[in-house]
């Protein structure tokens, strides 16, 4: 087993929250050094020279991630980022993220956690009457902008409004274990491939979710190269990042209703119904006539968590649809992670 430090000589600390269900660690302090002038030329150093983003290279920023997400520390659906410094003045701060298998260049449910941290912890200050504070943050997909709802001096949503969000094909056949099915592909931060359930036999539940996440996995697997995932940012941002597996709920009158579960990296499951990813829906609802200007997306989770979108007006068309998603965060706690050099496990393990 590779040796592994911990940074610093009393560990690394750590901040948890929850985003709808699905975990988000934070960790601010401690960090080996990322260098580069960006968030993205940071993300480029923690994946490596030949790396990927579900394959990084070794290296200090990645033996961290391994501790923090591998059991006993962690778990096989754990997710987190690394606090950096941001691309410029504009921002409030950057962040790598980072799940099971490496590195990802988006995150809603990450933003949205982080932006509720950034708050909290009054790394933004708000003061008692603030209802709306603005959080800006920078990944490696680029400035992402939320807006901390405030009452009571609490903080009781986030929404946060994304990189642009785009179509780049329709009704790809793809060849699956359950039968062909066609796939249509958005960017939004990072590539995702939707297809619906029932066009596989099948439903959005726990009862279903081997088979969806072995057949999220096949349909990633199979549009690996496919042109339409590719980025014109460059390899980075291009490739299937995660699949989603949506059915159609009874319509709200604010608009569509789908519940959905994302697979994402090698297997990994989103317990939120997946900011990104819903930016990503957005994108294909509306091109589809199905969302208008106005109406909202009420997105469910497998876990039965929701985040609400919606479109605004804005921005360049050719670099596609400005997004907005809302949800919640909450911190679930704080750690102080050591490494006993006598420990054989080491970083930890994933079933």
């Amino acid at each position: 087993m590779p040796a592994v430090s911990v940074p610093g000589p009393d560990g690394i600390r750590v901040t948890d929250y929850h985003t709808a269900g699905e975990p988000f660690r934070i960790v601010a302090e401690g960090l080996p050094a990322a260098p580069g002038d960006t968030v993205a030329e940071r993300c480029a150093t923690a994946i490596g020279s030949g790396g990927s983003g579900t394959a990084p290279r070794p290296g200090p920023l990645d033996a961290l991630r391994r501790l923090l997400v591998q059991e006993p520390r962690g778990h096989a659906g754990m997710y987190g980022g690394f606090v950096v410094p941001p691309d410029d003045d504009g921002a409030h701060l950057g962040v790598l993220f980072w799940h099971k298998d490496g590195f990802s260049t988006a995150c809603g449910h990450g933003t949205i956690a982080l932006a509720a941290w950034a708050v909290d912890t009054g790394l933004v200050p708000a003061g008692p009457d603030d209802r709306d504070v603005p959080v800006r943050v920078d990944v490696p997909s680029g400035r992402v902008t939320a807006t901390v709802h405030r009452a009571g001096g609490r903080t009781t949503g986030v929404t946060f409004r994304n990189v642009p969000a785009r179509v780049t094909a329709r009704k790809v056949p793809v060849a699956t274990g359950l039968g062909i099915v066609e796939v249509d592909l958005a960017h939004a931060g990072a590539c995702y491939a939707s297809v619906s359930a029932r066009d596989l036999g099948l439903t959005v539940g726990k009862a279903s979710l081997p088979e969806l996440t072995r057949v999220g996995r096949e349909i990633r697997a199979a549009l690996a190269g496919h042109p339409a995932t590719w980025h014109p940012d460059g390899p980075l941002l291009s490739g299937v990042y995660g699949v989603i597996l949506h059915e159609e709920l009874p319509d709200t009158p604010e608009g569509p209703r789908q519940r959905n579960v994302t697979v994402f990296a090698d297997g990994q499951i989103d317990r939120s119904p997946c900011g990104s990813g819903t930016s990503a829906r957005l994108a294909l609802l509306a091109g589809e006539g199905r969302l208008e200007e106005g109406q909202v997306l009420t997105h469910e989770s497998i876990a039965g968590t929701v985040f609400t979108g919606r479109t605004v007006p804005g921005g360049d068309p050719a670099d596609g649809l400005v997004t907005e998603v809302t949800g919640t965060a909450h911190r679930t706690g704080e750690t102080l992670f050591t490494l006993d050099p006598d420990d054989a496990l080491g970083a930890g393990f994933l079933l």
